[in-house]
């Protein structure tokens, strides 16, 4: 998918575009004050939950779930307290999301369970311990 423009008004478009970092949209002024040129401004779009994705900081919740190596990822909600989470990971995205905020995941944190992606844990009050 290329960009996809969206007229606002005379004046004003909003440009969406897909890349390699996700989905991005642009506000574009027309015949502004700076000698009529184009002003392109970034704004990240996030994603609602079910949403494809292509990274953790691409969802509104924070979590960018599969449910396995060949499907799609999607927007999900983190997990709450006593459901199966991740330990957050660089790649950003999850089998199982990481716990909601004030929550910590107790998990298998050996490098053989990173590398059979069996590092998953529950979410538990660090309170309650």
């Amino acid at each position: 998918m290329g960009a996809v423009a969206l007229s606002l008004s005379r004046k004003a478009e909003l440009v969406f575009n897909t890349k390699a970092h996700g989905l991005t949209a642009r506000l574009r002024l027309k015949g502004n004050k700076e000698g009529n040129k184009e002003v392109l401004r970034p704004c990240l779009v996030l994603q609602d939950i079910g949403e494809l994705c292509l990274k953790s900081v691409h969802c509104k919740s924070g979590c960018c779930h599969r449910d396995s190596g060949l499907s799609l990822a999607r927007c999900a909600p983190k997990a709450a307290e006593s459901q199966e989470c991740s330990p957050r990971h660089i790649s950003g995205i999850y089998y199982k999301c990481p716990c909601e905020r004030g929550l910590s995941c107790h998990a298998n944190k050996t490098i053989v369970g990173s590398i059979t992606n069996r590092n998953f844990g529950v979410c538990k009050d660090p309170q309650d311990f």
